[in-house]
């Protein structure tokens, strides 16, 4: 089964939902987790609160929110399982969706979430993340070699631009809802990289991709691992991924040493 982590909730309904459809479509067994075995609920601010006259360009769009509906309604969604009683030996994928307000915080921050992410990602199994999903990719430790998995890898994560530009344009009467941390994305994953030349941003001006164009998403794709930047990028993202899935069976994908 492929295993997607969620925080108690606040994610990106985009970045969980499109990825899901897309292994469910292709056939493939998505299961949950969550830290208490909750079912968790994406941000209501990007799904139904909305940012004011600012909400055409920084709500979920109407396709993929539809998708996130779907998702809610699908009964392995409906009964997660705690981080802590995910079978290793049962998950053949883990899928980390990103999202930037506080319950994200639930996950980036869960030692057990991050253990089981470095136990995956060193066995060399199918692996995606996306926005500050890669954070959790950026603090989980490999066991041998006490440094973060992505050591040595090439990432793309949230990009500080994308992060600031939200934050300075909802700071006035969101506060920090666009910062979950000081630091930014794109900060802390370059510093636990071997190169920041590994961490890859992609284009300057990002547009959305979306199911019938995913070519305009951006991803960075090595041996075993995919991220991507934001909710825009993950249609590609989602193809990506798949594939990524589909090569594993196939035996066609590189395992670390």
């Amino acid at each position: 089964m492929i295993l997607f982590l969620l925080p108690a909730g606040d994610y990106d309904p985009t970045e969980a939902a499109v990825p899901w459809a897309a292994l469910r479509d292709a056939g493939f067994e998505v299961r949950f987790a969550t830290p208490g075995g909750k079912v968790a609920l994406a941000d209501p601010r990007l799904t139904d609160l909305g940012f004011s006259w600012l909400s055409p360009w920084l709500m979920t769009r109407r396709a993929e929110l539809a998708a996130y509906r779907r998702l809610t309604e699908d009964p392995h969604f409906l009964s997660p399982s705690p981080y802590a009683d995910a079978d290793p030996a049962e998950i053949t994928g883990l899928f980390v969706p990103g999202g930037h307000a506080a319950d994200m915080r639930t996950l980036l921050e869960d030692a057990t979430a991050q253990q089981l992410f470095a136990r995956v990602f060193t066995q060399g199994l199918p692996v995606g993340a996306v926005c500050h999903g890669v954070l959790l990719a950026a603090r989980a430790k490999d066991p041998a070699t006490g440094r973060s998995v992505l050591h040595g890898r090439r990432t793309t994560a949230l990009t500080s631009l994308l992060e600031l530009t939200g934050w300075n344009l909802t700071r006035f009467w969101l506060g920090r809802y666009y910062r979950t941390y000081r630091t930014t994305v794109q900060q802390e994953v370059t510093a636990a990289l071997a190169d920041p030349a590994h961490f890859l941003a992609g284009p300057p001006l990002p547009v959305r991709d979306t199911a019938a164009r995913p070519g305009r998403g951006f991803a960075v794709r090595d041996g075993n691992y995919v991220s991507a930047r934001w909710p825009g990028d993950c249609h590609r993202l989602a193809a990506e991924y798949l594939d990524l899935v589909r090569a594993h069976e196939a035996g066609a994908v590189h395992r670390p040493a």
